[in-house]
């Protein structure tokens, strides 16, 4: 009797072959950690080849049994739990395993957990070394997610109840946006010539793709840009960081609360990712229909996320990023031991919470490939995800550093990963690869000049004090917010950029009350051997301060030396355009940058910075399917999320909308309505 199509597929001799190869491996990994977790455990009495064969295939029938009702459990409880029950779940299928062992060597509840643990260690270690960087394994868990996503949605749309055909790839388009935090394109173009980057490499050399530079203007911030390429309204964010006098509130924009109140004056409903988008590990949504890992969304995935599920529950997902982050934690300890023993400079500590944000930057960036993963299975139209490795190595060690090399290049084989996973997905997905802004080196402020900017500014305006927030700013949202400042002078610092606030006053102060209140402010700010720039507003417009000179933004007069030099040609665009901004300081204060070198002076504890101008900060990039048009240069993320809607018209993915809202009425936490307050409840999916 003849097979059926459906038979004839699923027995191909490729099939087969790569079938029995998998479980090939999976078994002589099985009897590798068994044997090692046996032979540490003290007391345990040996047994010879043919037990641990059997207690091998014990593992695999367990594990056949237990994983799917345990994936059932982590996909219930979502969330934390299933971060936890995913862990769990590992060490229960081995425990089990080996309490049902018929040579009975594990006697004891605490022999057999350690056993169980030892084992899951060595598992996640075995099959690191065994996929010698291929993704393999990881690329198998994911296109298994998405053919049961397939599947089920194929049910539901009324197809039979079990089938052994693969859905086909699906053919209508879809737009996948990727951001690579904080990679400048200078570094990026670099690192593609040098042969590292061979994924994008191959995409330009192919002519699939172009990669073009764009310009970010001030501030040089992701939230900054984000509120500008998800939602058109970069003017609502002065800064990473700033202070509302209307309040007397410091908002800190990756702080959940602040960035829902934020995410509020930002929407307009027409967002890029409006009409049934997706948001992944964003600042902000973008009025997207679906927000997983969105700091303004304030939850981890519930239950409907089975990518979050099957990462968790999978022996390859979150557990073997367990273990792999302890590795990335002793690696990070070695690199910065290198770096003092060589005495290389620029640098700045790395220890404390930096240790561990690089294993926590690694296992998000798999989670994020898991849910994009999910999400090209459901055939969303459009998925924007963030990836933010690179960027957070590169404040600590420094852009162009190899360890931040490193994780550029471990973010070029998830774009490979994501191209192998594509024949899987619903819609058939076009790539664009851009950043948010770039990064620039140098010694900071307080390394150079043995004082920081606020006491700086303290020392100016005497008796009076000044305070800022003792923590770098991507780190205040992850800490308990600063107590509300007295100070009559607050300095908030993103990076090179500072905002300074005279707190006393309600209104924006202007240049000739400000030399009223403290006459060597200004002038001794614009002195100082580390500030390049003090902007203050004036009866005629904004002014910019410098060691030499002055120029007005307005018309561009300078009196004297010209401030703005060294921070290029779009300088005065650019700060013209950052007055305009929502919250803006009273006074704008930007350091000193190297003319040789395009070195700044970070006013935090960061070798790798940005917020402000100077060095490559400014210097985004974008990576985009050769055919499409691009309007004219890109300057500002507004100009970036215009081109973006442009390209989903052109794919017929939504309609024209409405221009992008301006920067209006400020609005406040209390202002939220239930809806919002609801939204932001830990419990509540994103």
């Amino acid at each position: 009797m003849a097979l059926s199509p459906e038979l004839r597929t699923l027995f191909t001799w490729r099939r087969v072959l790569r079938r029995a190869r998998a479980v090939l491996r999976s078994a002589t990994t099985t009897f590798v950690v068994v044997t090692v977790a046996l032979w540490l455990m003290p007391g345990v009495a040996s047994a010879d080849i043919a037990d641990t064969l059997g207690l091998v295939v014990l593992v695999a029938l367990v594990g056949a049994v237990l994983r799917p009702l345990l994936l059932l459990g982590v996909t219930a409880l979502g969330g934390w739990g299933a971060m936890l029950f995913g862990v769990v779940a590992q060490v229960v299928v081995m425990m089990v395993a080996l309490k049902l062992d018929p040579a009975n060597r594990i006697r004891g509840l605490p022999t057999l957990v350690t056993a169980a643990i030892l084992a899951v260690v060595f598992a996640a270690l075995l099959d690191w070394m065994a996929e010698a960087g291929s993704d393999d394994t990881f690329v198998r868990e994911a296109r298994r997610l998405m053919r049961g996503v397939r599947r089920r949605a194929a049910r539901r749309a009324g197809g039979p109840l079990l089938t052994l055909r693969r859905s086909r790839p699906g053919t209508a388009p879809g737009l996948l946006v990727i951001q690579l935090d904080g990679v400048a394109e200078p570094v990026l173009r670099w690192a593609i010539r040098a042969g590292n980057l061979p994924i994008l490499g191959h995409w330009l050399r192919s002519g699939s793709h172009t990669l073009r530079p764009w310009h970010t203007g001030l501030p040089s911030t992701t939230p900054a840009s984000q509120a500008g390429i998800l939602h058109g309204a970069s003017r609502q964010i002065p800064a990473f960081r700033w202070f509302e006098k209307d309040t007397g509130k410091v908002m800190v924009s990756n702080r959940p609360r602040d960035a829902a109140v934020i995410e509020v004056r930002l929407s307009d409903g027409h967002g890029l990712l409006s009409g049934g988008g997706v948001s992944i590990s964003n600042a902000f949504g973008g009025d997207a229909a679906t927000n997983l890992l969105t700091v303004s969304h304030a939850a981890l995935p519930g239950r409907s996320a089975r990518g979050w599920a099957a990462f968790m529950a999978s022996p390859y997902g979150f557990t073997r990023a367990l273990v792999l982050g302890v590795a990335e934690v002793l690696t990070e300890l070695h690199q910065a031991r290198l770096q003092r023993r060589r005495n290389l400079q620029p640098r700045v500590s790395r220890s404390g919470a930096f240790l561990a944000l690089r294993p926590a930057s690694m296992l998000l960036r798999d989670v994020n490939v898991s849910l994009m993963a999910e999400q090209m299975a459901r055939g969303v139209p459009v998925i924007y995800c963030d990836l933010v490795d690179y960027d957070e190595v590169a404040h600590h060690a420094g852009p162009a550093r190899p360890e931040s090399m490193r994780q550029l290049e471990s973010l070029d084989r998830m774009l490979g990963v994501l191209e192998r996973l594509s024949p899987e997905a619903a819609r058939h997905y076009h790539v664009v690869v851009l950043s948010d802004h770039g990064q620039s080196q140098g010694a900071t402020f307080r390394q150079r000049h043995g004082e920081t900017l606020d006491q700086v500014v303290e020392r100016l305006t005497a008796p009076d004090s000044a305070s800022a927030p003792r923590h770098p700013a991507e780190e205040q949202g992850k800490r308990a917010p600063d107590p509300p400042s007295a100070a009559p002078l607050l300095v908030m610092s993103s990076g090179n950029l500072s905002l300074v606030y005279l707190t006393r006053f309600p209104h924006r102060v202007l240049r000739a009350e400000i030399e009223e209140t403290y006459p060597r402010l200004i002038a001794g700010l614009a002195a100082h051997p580390g500030i390049g720039l003090v902007v203050a507003g004036d009866e005629d417009g904004p002014i910019a301060y410098g060691p030499g000179g002055a120029h007005r933004l307005t018309d561009g007069v300078v009196t004297g030396k010209d401030p703005l030099l060294p921070y290029g040609a779009q300088a005065r665009a650019d700060l013209l355009r950052h007055q305009r901004a929502a919250h803006i300081g009273d006074l704008v204060v930007i350091s000193s940058v190297d003319p040789e070198t395009h070195e700044v002076a970070a006013f935090e504890e960061l070798v790798g910075s940005h917020g402000g101008l100077g060095g490559w900060q400014t210097d985004a990039m974008m990576v985009h399917p050769a055919a499409w048009t691009v309007a004219g240069d890109l300057d500002g993320p507004d100009e970036v999320h215009r081109q973006l809607v442009a390209w989903l018209e052109m794919l017929g993915l939504r309609e024209p909308v409405r221009p992008a809202v301006p920067a209006g009425d400020p609005l406040h936490v209390d202002d939220l309505d239930r809806d919002l307050a609801a939204r932001l409840s830990e419990s509540r999916e994103g």
